[in-house]
């Protein structure tokens, strides 16, 4: 078979797998996720000193005790804060121009708050007003599907400005804008044929698809940039070989992982304004 081929039909289960269980029910995506969880601490511990074990162990007990705590506001709080604290803190490595591995005490923490803490969001954000509501989740992987495919087609055909060249030598300055504006132009439509295409909330709901489009393309670019620092220090081209063709689960939910923590305080936010 031909990596084509492979990468092909490899791509086409995640893609069936992922919305069949977005789709279906909550407990199918907290099993999902959970699934998923494990593989991602394994890909985690490979690269860096964290035993998986432990990591297993720190896991499973706050995947448990914390995946449908979506109502307890000191915890969707404490979750979101403490992700976007780790979150700022891989920002600060991502631009770091001396490159060294974190002390053992950091990787443990980057384990919880990079890893853990956002495979738990995913479970909190397609909770709406009325329950749980998967167009929501639907719709923000579509919107960092749409960003990487116009970054790299734009980037490819018209990128001239490198982004990021000491971490990602392809990415470019043009392809980061038109995956923004292609991402803003989706929200668009999508919030007003999918999502809520009553007359009433229109106005609305483009407004909110629209912040979250340009949220979600900025931090899922930076959150694929951090993965391949992260890669690059140790010296490995994929996180794992689960997905052949793709990699590993970090190599295909880098982006969410990053996104989920700053788009589920966007909407604690919301809450408060409503």
């Amino acid at each position: 078979m031909n990596e084509t081929l492979k990468r092909a039909i490899s791509g086409a289960v995640y893609i069936i797998l992922l919305l069949s269980c977005i789709i279906y029910s909550k407990e199918s995506l907290a099993i999902l996720f959970s699934i998923l969880l494990v593989f991602g601490v394994y890909e985690f511990s490979k690269m860096t000193s964290v035993n998986f074990y432990a990591g297993i162990i720190i896991a499973g007990i706050s995947y448990y005790f914390f995946y449908d705590k979506h109502h307890n506001p000191f915890i969707n709080k404490g979750v979101t804060f403490f992700s976007i604290a780790v979150s700022i803190r891989l920002l600060y490595f991502l631009f770091q121009k001396n490159e060294k591995n974190f002390n053992i005490i950091t990787q443990y923490i980057l384990l919880i708050g990079y890893i853990i803490f956002p495979f738990i969001l995913i479970n909190y954000v397609p909770i709406g007003n009325k329950g749980y509501n998967s167009d929501i989740l639907i719709t923000i992987i579509i919107l960092i599907w749409t960003n990487d495919t116009f970054a790299y087609l734009i980037g490819k055909n018209f990128g001239k400005n490198k982004l990021f060249p000491s971490v990602s030598p392809k990415k470019t300055v043009e392809g980061f804008v038109g995956g923004l504006f292609f991402s803003i132009i989706a929200g668009v439509l999508i919030s007003k044929f999918y999502i809520n295409p009553k007359p009433s909330y229109l106005n609305t709901s483009i407004l909110i698809w629209s912040i979250s489009a340009i949220i979600i393309s900025i931090f899922s670019t930076l959150g694929d940039l951090i993965e391949s620092k992260l890669k690059r220090i140790v010296g490995v081209k994929d996180s794992g070989v689960i997905m052949p063709g793709h990699g590993g689960i970090l190599d295909r939910l880098d982006s969410i992982i990053f996104v989920i923590p700053f788009i589920n305080l966007f909407y604690i936010i919301l809450q408060y304004v409503s």
